[in-house]
C-alpha cells in the first residue's frame, strides 16, 4: 500500500513488496489489509467433549468452589473409563478456567494501600537459616526480627532465635532509637509473642507487650487473622533483604565469622549502606514523626520460679538444672531471647542457652554429680541420664565400664570418674579416658586419677627454671649527681 501511493504502478509495487501481481491488485481493490480481512472464529471445529456431565461437574463446583480440575477429571476417569483418557486432561483446565473466569464465583479483590508517613511501623520474624552462616566453625540457625518503616521501606534486623516478646524488644528498640523517633502505630501480625486468646475473631494483646509499645510511645495493632497482606511491606522486605545479604556474602567471598559479634557487626552495616539509598523518603517521615522521651525498657521478661527437689526449675515449658544448694529455694529468672539467668538474693547464680520449643531440657553434671555419687543406683533409670555424658568421650567410656562390670559397679565408677571431671578440669579427664582407650581398656577412676597425676609430674618436671636479671633495670636508675653533671 505505501510502494501503490508512491509509484501508482501495480506491477512495481508488487515486484517491491515480494507478492504476486493479482495478489496485489486484489488488495487494492477491496482497499483493506490482510490482517483486516481475517475473520475471528466463534464455533467449535469439534464436538465437546464434556457436554454430557457438564452439568454435574457445575454443581460439584457450585458447592465445592475450591474443587481443582485434575480431582474432577480424575472423577470422570472413573465414571466413564471408556469415554475419557489422561490425554484431555489439559482440555479439561482450559474448559474448567474458563468457566470460573465467565460464570465462577466472586475473587477476593486486593487494595492498593496508600502508605502515610509516619504512621506506622511493621515488625515481623524471618528465618535466615538458608543463609549458611556459620559461627566459630558451627552452623548458626537464626531467625531475623525485620523492623520496617512502610513509606520510606527504612529497615532494621536484629538477630534472634525465636519469635519471642525478648526478640521483639530488642528489634523494635533498636530501630526506634536509631531513628530517634516513633511513628503512631506498631503493626504486627498475631504472634503469641504479642497476642493470646481469640476474641469475635481479633486476638487481644499480651499485657507486657502493650505495655511496652505504649513505653515507647506507640500504639499497638495487629493485621487481622489470616490475612498476611496486611503486614505486605514487612513480608516483602524479608525477603529483599534475605536477598541482599546472600549477595554480600558473595562479595565476602565466605560466610564463616569468627564470633557473633562479628556476624552482628558485619549484617548492621549491610542493612546501613541500604538505608543510605532511602534518606529522602525518610527524611519526610522523620518529619512528622515524635520524639522518643523515654529509656530503653530491659530486653527480658523476669519470672520467679521454685527449685524443686530434683534441683531444676521449668522455665517456658523447658527444663534446666541449677545447683542443689538452691533446692526449696525460690529463684528469679530473667528469661532474654538467647539465654536464661537464675538469680538469688539479687547475686546471679547461673547463665544458661535458651532452649527452643517445648519440653526440652538442659541438665549440667555438675549441678546434680555429688548426690548421684551417693546414690549410684539412681543413674541407671535417670529420666535425664543422656545429659550426664558431656562429650561422646564420656559416653564411650560407661559402654566400656558397661562391658566389665554389672550395671552397679559400671555406675558407681562412671560417677566418680565423672566427679573427678567436676571437681578438676572435665578436659583434662577427657584426654585421660582417651589416652587410655588408646593404650587398654578404662577400669576405674583411680585408673584415670593416676594417668592425671602422672602427666602433671611429667609436666611439672620439664619445666625449665626461669632466671631473673635484675642488671637491666639498673640503667634505669638515674643518681642526682648524675644528672647535676
Amino acid at each position: 500500500m505505501k510502494e501503490i501511493r508512491k509509484t501508482g504502478k501495480i506491477g512495481d509495487s508488487a515486484l517491491r513488496s515480494g507478492m504476486s501481481r493479482n495478489t496485489a491488485a486484489k488488495y487494492v481493490k477491496i482497499e483493506k489489509l490482510p490482517s483486516e480481512l481475517t475473520e475471528l472464529r466463534t464455533w467449535r471445529t469439534r464436538s465437546d467433549p464434556f457436554d454430557n456431565d457438564w452439568e454435574e461437574i457445575v454443581e460439584r463446583l457450585r458447592a465445592a468452589p475450591e474443587l481443582e480440575a485434575k480431582a474432577l477429571f480424575e472423577t470422570l476417569l472413573e465414571k466413564s473409563p471408556d469415554r475419557y483418557h489422561l490425554g484431555q486432561l489439559r482440555t479439561f483446565q482450559r474448559k474448567l478456567k474458563r468457566w470460573r473466569a465467565s460464570e465462577g464465583p466472586e475473587k477476593p479483590v486486593f487494595f492498593a494501600q496508600k502508605h502515610l508517613p509516619g504512621e506506622a511501623i511493621q515488625t515481623d520474624f524471618t528465618w535466615a537459616t538458608k543463609l549458611g552462616i556459620i559461627i566459630a566453625g558451627e552452623p548458626f540457625a537464626h531467625m531475623l526480627c525485620n523492623v520496617v518503616l512502610p513509606y520510606s521501606n527504612w529497615q532494621w534486623a536484629t538477630i534472634c532465635r525465636s519469635e519471642s516478646l525478648s526478640a521483639i524488644k530488642r528489634g523494635v528498640q533498636e530501630a526506634v532509637f536509631r531513628l530517634g523517633k516513633a511513628p503512631e502505630y506498631h503493626q504486627t501480625d498475631n504472634s503469641t509473642a504479642a497476642t493470646h486468646k481469640i476474641t469475635s475473631k481479633k486476638r487481644a494483646f499480651n499485657t507486657e507487650y502493650e505495655q511496652f509499645i505504649q513505653h515507647l510511645g506507640m500504639k499497638p495493632r495487629t493485621i487481622m487473622i489470616g490475612a498476611k497482606n496486611q503486614n505486605g511491606d514487612v513480608e516483602a522486605l524479608n525477603g529483599a533483604l534475605k536477598r541482599r545479604l546472600k549477595q554480600h556474602l558473595l562479595l565476602r567471598g565466605s560466610n564463616d565469622f569468627e564470633s557473633l559479634s562479628q556476624y552482628e557487626s558485619w549484617l548492621s552495616a549491610v542493612i546501613e549502606k541500604a538505608n543510605r539509598l532511602r534518606t529522602r523518603r525518610l527524611n519526610e517521615e522523620l518529619a512528622v514523626m515524635r520524639p522518643v522521651l523515654n529509656e530503653r525498657v530491659p530486653e527480658f521478661t523476669e519470672h520467679d520460679v521454685r527449685v524443686n527437689s530434683r534441683s531444676v526449675i521449668r522455665v517456658k515449658y523447658n527444663v534446666y538444672s541449677v545447683p542443689s544448694r538452691l533446692i526449696g529455694e525460690t529463684v528469679r529468672v530473667r528469661i532474654y531471647d538467647d539465654r536464661i539467668e537464675v538469680y538469688y538474693a539479687g547475686e546471679l547464680q547461673l547463665s544458661v542457652d535458651r532452649l527452643l520449643g517445648r519440653h526440652g531440657h538442659r541438665i549440667n553434671y555438675r549441678h546434680v554429680i555429688w548426690s548421684l555419687v551417693r546414690k549410684p543406683g539412681a543413674f541407671r533409670l535417670f529420666k535425664y541420664r543422656e545429659d550426664m555424658f558431656p562429650s561422646p568421650t564420656f559416653r564411650k567410656c560407661y559402654d566400656a565400664l558397661c562391658e566389665a562390670y554389672d550395671d552397679r559397679r559400671a555406675s558407681l565408677e562412671y560417677l566418680r570418674i565423672l566427679h573427678l571431671a567436676a571437681s578438676t578440669l572435665e578436659s583434662e579427664v577427657e584426654a585421660a579416658i582417651e589416652l587410655i582407650r588408646e593404650t587398654g581398656s578404662i577400669k576405674s577412676m583411680e585408673q584415670v586419677k593416676s594417668l592425671m597425676d602422672s602427666g602433671n609430674r611429667l609436666e611439672r618436671s620439664n619445666m625449665a627454671s626461669f632466671k631473673v636479671d635484675l642488671s637491666c633495670y639498673d640503667a634505669l636508675l638515674v643518681y642526682p649527681h648524675e644528672v647535676a653533671s
